[in-house]
């Protein structure tokens, strides 16, 4: 069944998290909708991630300019290579330094989306004018990075997760975490880009950050308290695709034919339940160890799934 349409209605907010780190916060976090966010020093300010399009990057932009005094935008981080989080980039100043995993770059560089948006998603997103802009240092494991006293901590989790070249943003001081698409807060997760099992090991390694303050790369912002429950739901949503695979190739099922036979249960309320599709596309692959994912099978058998295109408002 196709989701309901959702609003255009733009309800992004720029919310403090803690005094000098704002987040952007765009509801409902679905498809396109990611969150992004803003740290401020006496060397000016570190953008994490950046919005799909032309009009949700300017916006995103100019509530930091107002937020921060127009302090300049010194260097930017991007969480991954998927474009919610990167095809803004090139609205960033000519003079800000991006910072990305080596997959994360390599990612972008070939991704065709940006190009020409097939009509996998309706409406068809309409990036504007953004351009390709890959970040400018490729960050291996970790680095990190200072405004004035304020330090950023990149890490990567050391294996495939979301996807191959996930980081987060780590302020050890203020004890806030931008997990960039290692949560989604609230509705479904995707993984078809990285790995399921990945993606279940990075839950105790999100955990070990201890965290006051989290900034998913969709859904709302939540603290400490919330964080048991909300890895706990990834846990068991993480579960429910592996153990769907693993008797759907017992079966001799296709993916979508595991999809269609698996009972949500308590992740049928999240929104973008057809992801599950993509989820198990992703399990097939990695079980049987070899090939690439066919991303048109994929995203087709997750239309065929939802019967119809994916719903968007971007």
């Amino acid at each position: 069944m196709q989701q309901a349409g959702r609003s255009s209605v733009d309800m992004a907010q720029l919310r403090e998290v803690v005094p000098g780190v704002l987040a952007w916060e765009q509801p409902d976090g679905s498809w396109w909708l990611n969150n992004a966010g803003v740290v401020t020093g006496d060397d000016g300010c570190v953008v994490i991630d950046t919005c799909a399009t032309e009009e949700r990057t300017r916006r995103f932009l100019a509530a930091v300019a107002q937020a921060t005094g127009d302090a300049p935008l010194r260097m930017a981080v991007n969480t991954h290579q998927h474009g919610d989080h990167a095809y803004g980039n090139s609205l960033l100043p000519a003079s800000t330094v991006i910072f990305g995993h080596e997959a994360m770059r390599e990612g972008l560089l070939t991704d065709p989306i940006i190009d020409g948006c097939p009509p996998i998603w309706s409406p068809v997103p309409d990036w504007g004018g953004v351009t390709r802009r890959v970040p400018a240092v490729a960050v291996r494991s970790e680095v990190t990075l200072f405004t004035g006293t304020r330090r950023v901590e990149l890490r990567h989790p050391g294996f495939p997760a979301h996807t191959t070249g996930d980081l987060v943003a780590w302020l050890p001081e203020e004890r806030v975490l931008f997990t960039g698409d290692l949560i989604f807060h609230g509705l479904t997760p995707l993984v078809f880009m990285g790995s399921v099992e990945g993606a279940l090991r990075s839950l105790s390694w999100l955990a070990s950050f201890e965290p006051a303050h989290i900034v998913p790369g969709h859904g709302p912002l939540f603290t400490a308290e919330a964080l048991p429950d909300v890895l706990a739901a990834h846990e068991r949503y993480y579960w429910l695709v592996l153990n769907t695979a693993k008797e759907g190739r017992a079966k001799g099922l296709t993916p979508l034919e595991a999809a269609r036979g698996c009972d949500l249960g308590e992740f049928a309320a999240w929104a973008d339940r057809e992801r599950l599709v993509l989820n198990l596309h992703r399990a097939y692959l990695d079980a049987e160890g070899a090939g690439e994912l066919d991303l048109l099978q994929a995203f087709g058998d997750a239309i065929a799934y939802n019967g119809g295109p994916l719903p968007t408002s971007v």
